[in-house]
Order: C-alpha cells, then sequence, then structure tokens
C-alpha cells in the first residue's frame, strides 16, 4: 500500500501540461510576440542543457541563440577560486556565498550583452545555468528545474559533470560533493529570486517525455502544497549495509543489492509531483521551502532557520543486511567553525520493525580508555585490523516501537536487523565514520573514514548508565483520551525536535501550534487525515508513509480507514520545540 509516487492534483486537464517536444515548441511560438523576442531558458545544474538548446533552436530558430556556460570562467581559473571552500577533504566542504555570476568570466558576459543589443528583429534564445545573467529582463522566462535524485543517477552513470568544470569522468562522490557545497547552493539562489517570475517550467527528469507548465500552474500547485497535509516523493538507495525489509515491504524493484537508505521526507532532496489529469510534473520540494517559508514552515521557524526545512525523516534498512558504519555527528560549535552551519544533526532512531536479534549501538562504557580506543581504531584503519566494538561501545537490544535518541557527539549505530526511522535535524551531510567494519564501498573501495574529526566531537562522558537513563525510550503520557494516548517519547533536551506518538482506535485532534508538523503511520495500514472545518479534501495515509502537515492547516484529525477501523495505529509526529 506504500504510495511511491504521491501527488498534488493541481489540474484534472492533461491539456494544461504540454508533453513532448512538438506541444512545448507549439505552445513557445504562440507565446512570441514582439518584433524582437528575449527567450531565456535558466537551468538548474543537471539539465542536460546540449538538448534543451539544441530543441528550443529548432522550434524557435533563434536570430541569436547563446549557451551561458560558454560564457564561464576556464575551469582552471574556477577552481582556483573555489578551492578554499571545496577543500581537499573527500566527503566535506564549506557552505559559502557564491553566487552564479561568480562563475562568468566578465569580458564574455559584457559580449554577450553586446551581441544581444545589436539584434533588432527575431528572437534571441539564451540557455544554460546563469541564462537570466545573460539576459536579465527576458520578455519570456522559462526555468528548467531537475530533481535532485535524478541528478545523482545521472552523476553516476557519467552523463554529467558539475558547473563550469571539466570532469565528466571523475568519481561521482567527487561530483557530489563539488555540487552540494556549491553549484546547488549557487543555482538555489537564484531559483528563489526567480520562482514568483517565470512563466513556464520545464522538467526534463525523463528526457524522452519533457513536460512544459505555466509558471502560474506551478505556483498554483505550491500553494496548494501548504493548505493541505500531502507527500514528497521518496527515493530509495542501496548501500554496503543495506537489508531487503523495504524491499519486501514495499514492494521495490529487485535489480540492485539491496536497499539501504530510502529519503522519505527530506524536502532538500526529494521532488513533489504535480498532478494535471493523468500528467506528471516533478519539481525539487525545495521549491515549496523558497515559495512559502511561512506559510509552510511557520514564523517560529522560518525567523529561527530561513527557508530552510529543519526535520528529516528517513528509513534505514539492515534487517538481512549489516551494521551501519559506527559513527559520530558534530557539536553545533564544530560545524559552525569548520562548516559554516548555525546547527547540527542530532537525531534518533525510530524502531519501525526489528529482528529477533537486532540491536543498536549508543554510548560509550563505562570507564574505557579514549586514547586506547582511538588508537584502536587508527590501528584497525591503518592495517585493516578488526575493531573490537563491544569492547567499548554499548550493544543495545531493539525490538518493534523503540526510540532511542542520539544528540550530536553521542558515538552510534544501528546494527544488524533493524529497521530504523531516523529522525533528525537537517544540516546537510556531515556524519563522521569512525569505524565501518573493514568493508568495502558498493563501488569496490573503501568509504571515507573521518577519525579525528570524530575524536575532536565524540562526548566520553556519555557513558552507558547516562545513555540508559537520557537516550532510551524516555516515553512520558502527556494525555489520555477515548480512544487514544499521547506521549512524548524524545527527543533529548539538547535537541530541537520533540517527537509525540499517538495511539489510537477512534479520531485523535491534533494541532500545528504553527510549526510544520511531519509524521509516519508507525502502525496500522491506514489512516485518514480530515479538517473539522473542511478546508482540505481528506487525505489517506499508509503504513510507514512520511506526510507534512504545513504550519498553517491548523486543526487537523487523524482516525484509522479501510482495513484498519476498529484497530489500533499509531502515529510518530515530530516538530521543532518552541523556545518562550
Amino acid at each position: 500500500m506504500y504510495s511511491k509516487q504521491p501527488y498534488i492534483a493541481v489540474s484534472s486537464d492533461n491539456g494544461d501540461c504540454n508533453v513532448g517536444w512538438d506541444a512545448i515548441g507549439e505552445t513557445l511560438r504562440a507565446s512570441l510576440s514582439g518584433e524582437l523576442c528575449i527567450v531565456c531558458v535558466e537551468c538548474y545544474p543537471g539539465v542536460l542543457t546540449t538538448e534543451v538548446s539544441s530543441q528550443l533552436d529548432a522550434a524557435l530558430r533563434p536570430q541569436l541563440l547563446i549557451s551561458s556556460e560558454d560564457l564561464f570562467l576556464p575551469p582552471r581559473d574556477l577552481q582556483s577560486l573555489v578551492a578554499s571552500v571545496l577543500t581537499d577533504d573527500p566527503v566535506f566542504g564549506v557552505l559559502n556565498g557564491f553566487e552564479i555570476r561568480d562563475f562568468f568570466q566578465q569580458s564574455k558576459l559584457a559580449a554577450a550583452h553586446e551581441q544581444i543589443q545589436n539584434v533588432l528583429h527575431g528572437v534571441v534564445l539564451i540557455v544554460g545555468t546563469g541564462a537570466i545573467e545573460v539576459a536579465p529582463n527576458p520578455d519570456i522566462l522559462i526555468y528548467a528545474d531537475m530533481a535532485r535524485w535524478e541528478i545523482q543517477l545521472r552523476q553516476r552513470r557519467g552523463e554529467i559533470g558539475n558547473l563550469g568544470a571539466d570532469n565528466l569522468s571523475e568519481s561521482p562522490a567527487q561530483k557530489y560533493k563539488r555540487a552540494f557545497f556549491l553549484d546547488w547552493r549557487a543555482a538555489d539562489r537564484v531559483k528563489q529570486r526567480l520562482l514568483s517570475k517565470i512563466n513556464y517550467l520545464l522538467d526534463t527528469n525523463d528526457p524522452q517525455t519533457p513536460k512544459l507548465i505555466s509558471g502560474q500552474s506551478m505556483r498554483t500547485g505550491l500553494l496548494l502544497a501548504t493548505e493541505r497535509p500531502f507527500r514528497v516523493v521518496p527515493f530509495f538507495d542501496p548501500g554496503p549495509w543495506g537489508g531487503h525489509w523495504m524491499e519486501k515491504e514495499f514492494n521495490l524493484p529487485t535489480d540492485v543489492p539491496n536497499y539501504a537508505w530510502c529519503f522519505d521526507c527530506v524536502p532538500e532532496e526529494n521532488s513533489l509531483l504535480l498532478g494535471f489529469g493523468d500528467v506528471r510534473v516533478e519539481i525539487p520540494a525545495i521549491n515549496l521551502v523558497f515559495a512559502h517559508p511561512e506559510k509552510l514552515l511557520g514564523e517560529y521557524i522560518y525567523k529561527r532557520f530561513g527557508a530552510e526545512f529543519p526535520i528529516r525523516f528517513d528509513f534505514l534498512d539492515t534487517i538481512e543486511g549489516g551494521s551501519l558504519s559506527l559513527q559520530v555527528h558534530p557539536l553545533t560549535e564544530y560545524v559552525r567553525k569548520n562548516f559554516g552551519l548555525s546547527y547540527t544533526q542530532d537525531e534518533s532512531y525510530y524502531l519501525l520493525d526489528a529482528d529477533r536479534d537486532a540491536c543498536v549501538y549508543l554510548g560509550l562504557k563505562e570507564e574505557i580508555d579514549p586514547e586506547a580506543m582511538l588508537l584502536d581504531l587508527r590501528e584497525a584503519q591503518r592495517d585493516s585490523l578488526e575493531f573490537d566494538a563491544d569492547r567499548y561501545i554499548n550493544r543495545w537490544p531493539a525490538k518493534k516501537h523503540d526510540h532511542f535518541l542520539i544528540p550530536a557527539g553521542t558515538v552510534h549505530c544501528s546494527g544488524k536487523g533493524s529497521m530504523v526511522l531516523e529522525i533528525s535535524a537537517t544540516p546537510y551531510i556531515f556524519t563522521f565514520k569512525l569505524w565501518d567494519w573493514g568493508r568495502l564501498g558498493l563501488d569496490g573501495w573503501p568509504r571515507p573514514i573521518h577519525l579525528e574529526r570524530g575524536a575532536d566531537n565524540i562526548q566520553w562522558d556519555r557513558t552507558t548508565k547516562w545513555v540508559e537513563n537520557s537516550l532510551i525510550n524516555r516515553v512520558e503520557l502527556i494525555a489520555t483520551g477515548d480512544g487514544w494516548r499521547e506521549e512524548r517519547t524524545g527527543l533529548h533536551e539538547l535537541e530541537f525536535i520533540e517527537t509525540r506518538r499517538h495511539w489510537f482506535v477512534g479520531s485523535v485532534c491534533h494541532q500545528t501550534n504553527g510549526t510544520v508538523n511531519v509524521l509516519n503511520l508507525v502502525q496500522g495500514e491506514e489512516a485518514i487525515v480530515e479538517s473539522p472545518t473542511g478546508s482540505f479534501a481528506p487525505f489517506v495515509v499508509h503504513y510507514a508513509e512520511t506526510f507534512i502537515v504545513p504550519a498553517q492547516v491548523g486543526t487537523y484529525v487523524i482516525r484509522p480507514y479501510g482495513r484498519s477501523q476498529g484497530k489500533e495505529c499509531a502515529t510518530l509526529k515530530a516538530f521543532v520545540r518552541q523556545e518562550s
């Protein structure tokens, strides 16, 4: 029952979306006006700009065609410019303020402006990332967007390099790192300026079936999403420790060795599908955060974090798999000083399911010698030896519905046999691996270990007794009613996210209290989310599905539905704890 293609219905008419280059060309030709028409196609990094340019060249027959990326700095000069923020670390860079305009060679950009001024009639077509810098005031503005997951797949297939870089043959990990810290940050700054202005949205995630909708249709879809519960599009990825629970439970393809991760609610990474009759248009879910941050997040979160979605729900599957890497997340001051972040990845593990011998590694044993542990870790990494994790790290038995809290600085990992719903803050990708059990990644190479960074962040006083008292199943009854009870299950006082679990056989009334709520149906086959005032259509969710309730929704009601009627269900809800 788990839906892998949830969408927001914008229109019942297929005709509101142009499908295929012929239909797209016809619509764009009809929109041309005046003796001179400047058409700007701003492209998110990862769009196959050569294909887009070729198709629109054939459709519009411009007097002048400019590729914005031909005006960039030479790759060597760009590399020198950005080297300090990309660093020589294989995984981590530094968040920065680079803009798309910084990629351009100013003399080439000035020459392009002059070329455009010299065209007196016909069509001028500018295509590529940074096209808006070449034509700041176009007559027609098209935004060619791209899903983050599709970009990663193109990187892995060797179809794309990075923006302004001559690195097509570089490893996918290095291309991802550069895109994460440079390309996507700069492109998102452009996107935030343009979303309210674009005339058309172009979806080329499937290059064989491009789609075009009006900018107004896109904006309508984004506004609709703020008024009701919705889901983003999950994506699944194998890993060296991956399991098979999701494969079976969610009916996933069996053409990969396993499924380690599922990003079920990470708006910066996930997509949002907009429905036009039977047609679906894919856009990055972060567009919604950019377009309507206060409606979605609430005033408090927006003022505290800006246009960022601070809560992440993802799945970690080790059933019939292996343990995750032994790891630690950096402290807030460390990420602020080293990476330019204002908050860190506090998190928790909620057990959706577990084998009989499932476990979670969490915290250090009493009276261990930190120097001895670090020495053993270094020797294991250097000499390909085994690290005796059980000598230093607590291994706790784990069962379904257990909740383990993991504030930053706590050594941890999910052991074998666990199906984890990971709930965390969303400060990008900062996890320091201490030990990876001596195995290789799926690419046949060892995964990067960040032992020295980890050593700088391990909180050595988080030992057995403290962990048992502070971090495991800290369940507190909050309230009860007719057919329901509400429990606080976490997170720790050091963390800004709070979680509440509701068990129910009847209707439960919820309040967003002015902040975005993220929920997962952790027990029961189906539930339905309804508005007591009818402000949104009833929304059905299935077991293990994560869904978002925007801050402005206010009051909503959840009850068992379909095959779950008369049976006990449970949701786990996360929200940002508001400080007085």
